[in-house]
């Protein structure tokens, strides 16, 4: 058995999960809602505010299929409970991020400044000029979106300027040497 698939995962107070007739499942919570496909292989049950993900045989591709379905059922009912939040840092002289109205505006480095405009039920907070934070309640594109954002100036290794995440190590490097 898959350890997390076997894993249950429990339903808090005010979110509800109703499962479709092909495995189409829409959780709703406080943050809002999220609706995903699943393989109509597996199966998925609901029973007294625990849900539980199991496989119908132990060929490979159902043993594959079954941990990353609980891991994404997880994600649903963690995402509308209580949301997720992906930190970055601006590390760099003169490197700032603002924000304009719900756009996000960086300065780092360019000639001009860059502008990234968030998905709809992603939202982007800027609580100093040296950091940003992205919020969301499915994890998937708030990861995809803090990524974007990094990839506009990713970290170098011999000054570790750049946008990183929170609490990201930089390998950093040793420059050239005059003989």
């Amino acid at each position: 058995m898959s350890r997390i698939g076997k894993k249950p995962i429990e339903i808090p107070a005010g979110v509800t999960v109703t499962i479709a007739d092909d495995n189409t499942v829409t959780v709703k919570g406080a943050k809002g809602e999220l609706t995903r496909s699943f393989s109509p292989d597996m199966i998925i049950k609901v029973e007294e505010n625990v849900l539980t993900v199991s496989r119908p045989s132990e060929i490979k591709e159902h043993r594959a299929l079954h941990g990353t379905t609980r891991s994404l059922l997880g994600n649903m009912v963690e995402g509308v409970s209580k949301g997720f939040e992906r930190g970055l840092e601006l590390i760099g002289v003169g490197y700032r991020a603002t924000k304009s109205g719900d756009k996000l505006v960086l300065n780092v480095g360019y000639s001009h400044p860059v502008e990234i405009t968030p998905e709809s039920g992603i939202e982007i907070d800027v609580p100093s000029q040296t950091k940003v934070v992205v919020k969301g309640t499915d994890k998937e594109r708030v990861g995809a979106i803090a990524a974007n954002i990094r990839d506009v100036r990713p970290p170098e290794p011999y000054k570790g300027k750049g946008i990183r995440y929170e609490g990201e190590f930089v390998r950093r490097k040793e420059g050239k040497t005059a003989k």
